[in-house]
């Protein structure tokens, strides 16, 4: 009896695969993700911003700041500018006494805010100022020049900072290094040869009154011929700086 022949079995053909097609995302889907993915990396940046200004305020403490944005700027601007570094030692105690007495008479005494400053042009209305020498050594190291509420934020932030890392003595130092005394002239290294031809450590008291007398804004005011305003001014401020050495608001800085 013959065998019957079984054909092999075929497999059936299979459909050839498509690829699905990606949902499209909604303008909904776009709403909810952009803001989420804005604020994460928004505090991804802020942390970043905040960990390097920490960092300079650290290296500041110790190394002396080359330069800044705004001498930078000035630099760009007139293609030269003055500057000479001097630490504390070798400027005349004149000039740190006249720069508090004129600037901040409470400069030893506060934290980086002069709070009864603050109050009383408050109460003035805005028409005085109340920045401290704390406040002005930040603006002019790790800021810009102007006035914004985002540099007043960021000040506000970072004083109270070098504050706790910076010595009073110190702050004081690079105030004095980098403050403009005239157009393209910064730091009392600068200053003292530019205005009366001597060295920094040789000021007199009548020479640092009359440099202190034209900070913070010396643009259109002169250590060199005064007016009757800065003439009074300065011996004002001669006055304070006899005051602050007496009854001791010196000793964050002297000695």
């Amino acid at each position: 009896m013959a065998k019957a022949v079984t054909k092999p079995k075929t497999r059936a053909k299979l459909a050839p695969k498509t690829k699905q097609a990606k949902p499209k995302r909604s303008i909904f889907w776009w709403i909810g993700v952009v803001p989420f993915l804005a604020v994460r990396w928004g505090w991804r940046l802020l942390v970043a911003l905040a960990l390097f200004v920490l960092f300079m305020v650290v290296l500041y403490a110790l190394v002396n700041p080359p330069t800044t944005a705004y001498i930078f700027s000035e630099n760009w601007r007139l293609d030269e500018t003055r500057r000479e570094w001097r630490d504390f030692e070798t400027i005349s105690p004149n000039m740190p006494h006249a720069i508090v007495a004129a600037e901040d008479a409470n400069f030893c005494n506060h934290w980086g805010f002069d709070m009864a400053a603050i109050r009383d042009a408050l109460e003035d209305g805005g028409g005085r100022g109340a920045s401290t020498i704390s406040q002005q050594t930040v603006k002019n190291v790790f800021l810009w020049h102007g006035r914004n509420w985002t540099r007043k934020a960021l000040e506000a932030g970072i004083t109270p900072v070098m504050e706790a890392v910076w010595t009073k003595r110190r702050i004081l130092e690079v105030y004095m290094n980098v403050a403009e005394f005239d157009e393209g002239v910064f730091g009392v290294g600068a200053a003292a040869p530019w205005y009366f031809g001597v060295d920094a450590k040789d000021l007199t008291m009548r020479q640092a009154s009359l440099l202190a007398a034209i900070l913070p804004n010396p643009k259109g005011r002169s250590a060199k011929r005064p007016s009757a305003y800065i003439q009074k001014r300065a011996r004002s401020i001669a006055s304070g700086a006899a005051t602050i050495r007496a009854d001791g608001r010196n000793q964050c800085f002297e000695g």
